[in-house]
């Protein structure tokens, strides 16, 4: 993802993604795993390998690799709610993965009030959590990050390829592979409405 956007919108976009993400990633991480805010109490479990202040560092990349096709789709679908948009698609994902890796043992949550819908070892906090966090980083980036593609920039398709796998494999793993259809369902759900804007734009919409 950051090589895909050094091609498409060049060495600035790309240099201040980098820092500009994995910063973020690592600062509301730590803060969530030392306070409990913004996505609840929750801790990693060490086979996520080595960790920077409670955080394995494999957390920020995952930032990283999900933060630019989101921010590229809420580009295409707004011009003045790019950071609203975004922080919704991230929230959306996150309703996949949280589901996925609590299942595989990769961390847990205290949950001592309402939870995810069908997600009940997950706290209804983190859905919000997200929904604050993705909205905070994508207002960051749209402001700091240039919008105008390079001249012979790359196609958007490796944006598209990966933000449709991340749709379809969550609904396919949470519901063969984990045993979780309620998580499938609610989760695919969500995760339809955020991306159908996008892909009606950049295929029936403007070029």
């Amino acid at each position: 993802m950051i090589l895909h956007g050094h091609l498409s919108y060049g060495f600035k976009y790309s240099s201040r993604y980098l820092p500009a993400v994995f910063i973020f990633g690592l600062g509301i991480e730590t803060l969530g795993v030392h306070t409990g805010w913004p996505f609840g109490t929750y801790e990693y479990d060490s086979s996520l390998g080595v960790a920077l202040f409670g955080v394995p560092l494999v957390v920020p990349f995952a930032w990283l690799m999900m933060v630019h096709p989101a921010l590229t789709a809420a580009r295409r679908v707004s011009t003045h709610w790019v950071f609203l948009y975004g922080g919704a698609l991230l929230m959306a994902w996150d309703l996949f993965l949280d589901p996925q890796m609590v299942g595989a043992g990769r961390w847990k949550w205290e949950v001592t009030g309402s939870h995810v819908p069908f997600q009940p070892e997950i706290p209804l906090s983190n859905m919000f959590g997200w929904l604050l966090a993705g909205i905070t980083l994508m207002a960051i980036l749209n402001f700091s990050l240039p919008k105008e593609q390079r001249k012979y920039g790359s196609s958007l398709l490796a944006a598209d390829v990966f933000l449709t796998w991340s749709w379809f494999g969550g609904i396919v793993s949470n519901l063969f592979f984990f045993d979780r259809p309620g998580a499938a369902l609610f989760g695919g759900f969500f995760y339809t409405l955020a991306l159908g804007p996008y892909f009606f734009a950049r295929w029936l919409g403007r070029p």
